[in-house]
C-alpha cells in the first residue's frame, strides 16, 4: 500500500499561481472545428462555450513530464503519490463572457486536499479554484475538482445505470480516437489516457482511451445552451460517474426540470458518465 502523508500534501492548501493567454481566432476556430461548429471566428464576437478549459495550459520541457503524459507532480499541484488522475467535476459560475481577441488572466488557488476512501480503494481529492479575469472584468469562478486513485487492481467501474428517460434535447457524437487527439492537441494535454492505447489498456488497467472530462464537460455546455434559447448560464454544476471510453456513439441530454436544465451524457451502453445542472 502506498504511503501518504496527507499532512504534507495539506500544506499545499493556500498555493496560488497567475498566467494569461489571449483567445485568438485560431483557438477559437479550432474548438469550434472539433465540436463539428461552422462559424467564422471573428475577432470581438462570443468565445465558444467552453473556450476557457483550452487557455494557459501547463507547458513544460519534455524533461518534466511525469510517466503519464502529465508535468511532473510537485510545483503547483501537491505531488500525490497515487497514479491515476481524473478530472471528477466541478462547478462553473459565470460572471461575464468571453470574446475572440480577449487578454485572460487566471488566478488558480489549490483550496483543499482530502483523503478519502471509495468502493475502488483509497482516493485523494484536490479541490481548486480558478478565477478568470478579461479587459471587461470577471468573467468566470470555476471550482475544479481532482481525483487520484491508486493503481491497485482493475478500475473498478459503478454498476450499470442507464439513464432513467431520455431528454427532451438529444445529441449524438462520434466518440472516436481522433476526437479525442484533436482536444488534446488544442488544450496541450498529454495525459496518455487519451491517445495512448497501449498505456492506457497496460499501464492504468483501463479497456480502452478515455475520454477527457472538459470535452464531456464542453459538449454539455453546449447542449444546455441551447435547451436554454443559446444564453449563457448563471452556474453550472457537473460530476464525473464514471469514464466514458472512445468508439462508438455517445449520446446527449437535456431537460427542464423545476426551472434548471439537466443534463447528462450516456455511453455507448446506456450508461451514464457525467451529469450536470444548469441554472
Amino acid at each position: 500500500m502506498t504511503d501518504v502523508d496527507i499532512d504534507y500534501l495539506r500544506s499545499w492548501i493556500g498555493r496560488e499561481r497567475s498566467v494569461s493567454d489571449v483567445i485568438t481566432p485560431r483557438l477559437a476556430a479550432s474548438l469550434d472545428a472539433v465540436l463539428d461548429i461552422d462559424r467564422v471566428a471573428t475577432p470581438g464576437a462570443p468565445a465558444p462555450i467552453g473556450i476557457h478549459w483550452c487557455l494557459a495550459p501547463d507547458i513544460v520541457p519534455m524533461r518534466g513530464i511525469g510517466a503519464d503524459g502529465h508535468p511532473a507532480r510537485g510545483n503547483f499541484l501537491p505531488p500525490v503519490p497515487f497514479p491515476r488522475r481524473m478530472w471528477a467535476g466541478g462547478e462553473l459560475t459565470f460572471l461575464g463572457d468571453f470574446r475572440i481577441g480577449d487578454d485572460v488572466s487566471r488566478v488558480s488557488t489549490i483550496e483543499n486536499v482530502e483523503l478519502k476512501t471509495g468502493r475502488s480503494g483509497r482516493l485523494i481529492f484536490v479541490t481548486v479554484r480558478h478565477r478568470y479575469v478579461t479587459p471587461r472584468g470577471p468573467a468566470l469562478d470555476e471550482r475544479q475538482d481532482i481525483v487520484y486513485r491508486e493503481l491497485e487492481g482493475t478500475p473498478r467501474a459503478p454498476e450499470q445505470a442507464p439513464p432513467l428517460k431520455v431528454g427532451d434535447q438529444t445529441r449524438h457524437v462520434e466518440a472516436s480516437p481522433l476526437l479525442l487527439f484533436r482536444y488534446s492537441a488544442i488544450t496541450f494535454n498529454g495525459h496518455r489516457i487519451h491517445y495512448d492505447q497501449p498505456y492506457v489498456t497496460g499501464e492504468e488497467g483501463y479497456p480502452g482511451l478515455v475520454v477527457h472530462g472538459p470535452l464531456q464537460a464542453t459538449l454539455l455546455l453546449g447542449l444546455a445552451s441551447e435547451h436554454r434559447n443559446g444564453g449563457l448560464p448563471e452556474t453550472f454544476a457537473f460530476r464525473s460517474t464514471r469514464p466514458l471510453f472512445s468508439g462508438g456513439r455517445i449520446s446527449l441530454h437535456a431537460v427542464l426540470e423545476k426551472g434548471q436544465t439537466s443534463a447528462w451524457i450516456a455511453d455507448q451502453q446506456g450508461n451514464v458518465t457525467m451529469e450536470s445542472l444548469v441554472s
